[in-house]
């Protein structure tokens, strides 16, 4: 083999870990009939109920996704606790926002847990991601 084979095949093998945020919402479907055999659809309106809902944590702080990353999810944020620029969540804003799905999974059980204290099922992380996909 050549080596442009062999870059070929790597560029191939890695492109499954990149993916266009529709995509990942596909996949998320997948997860979310597993886990609910009544799921339907996802909702960008329960997505912005979910990245604005306040949680009383039990540090006695209250936190939302909105902490970090602003009202708007088109501008740049800052972590709360570092103060870490953030880059805006919106894929409109920042396209290469939820294009690695790994990626994205990984932020999503990091967040998760840091803001609502146990992990998102999939119907959030779709709704989640419907709401920042809604978003021009």
């Amino acid at each position: 083999m050549t080596r442009f084979t062999f870059l070929v095949a790597g560029l191939l093998a890695c492109g499954a870990a990149w993916a266009a945020p529709q995509d990942l919402l596909q996949s998320l479907a997948v997860q979310a009939r597993q886990e609910n055999t009544r799921f339907q659809s996802f909702s960008a309106s329960r997505g912005e109920q979910l990245y604005h809902a306040k949680q009383l944590h039990s540090s006695g702080k209250t936190l939302s996704c909105a902490s970090c990353h602003t009202d708007s999810p088109k501008a740049l944020g800052r972590h709360a606790k570092t103060g870490k620029e953030i880059l805006p969540l919106a894929p409109a804003a920042n396209h290469e926002r939820f294009a690695d799905s790994a990626k994205a999974e990984k932020w999503f059980k990091r967040n998760c847990q840091d803001v609502l204290e146990r992990a998102c099922t999939a119907q959030e992380k779709g709704d989640f991601l419907s709401y920042l996909l809604s978003i021009k």
